[in-house]
């Protein structure tokens, strides 16, 4: 493997774990209608502010979501929405997983 392919998995574990908390899980959730302020999400996800405040700064640390200013608001959106297909093929994953262990239940 070369470095090229070495730091692009880095890269790519390090946008996977930003991604993978619940709470972050639930805030890309909610940002898929658009653009929302910190107290709209905090109010959706049943979370404290400074908490989602949190995980916002490791969503925007990976490139996940960006913010603006508007007033005294800053607003946060999805950078790159296709994070939403990622989390539609981890749903596969648990889909097919409930599916095998069904199937070993019924065998017994």
């Amino acid at each position: 493997m070369t470095n090229a392919q070495k730091k692009l998995y880095r890269l790519k574990a390090e946008v996977i774990a930003a991604v993978g908390h619940p709470l972050r899980l639930a805030i890309i959730d909610f940002l898929r209608d658009g653009e929302q302020c910190v107290c709209d999400i905090a109010a959706h996800i049943e979370a404290k502010r400074s908490n989602v405040s949190r995980h916002l700064g490791v969503l925007l640390k990976a490139h996940v979501v960006s913010q603006r200013k508007d007033g005294l608001k800053v607003m946060y959106k999805l950078r790159t929405p296709c994070v939403l297909n990622f989390a539609r093929c981890v749903e596969g994953v648990l889909r097919e997983s409930a599916r095998e262990a069904q199937a070993v239940l019924d065998g017994l």
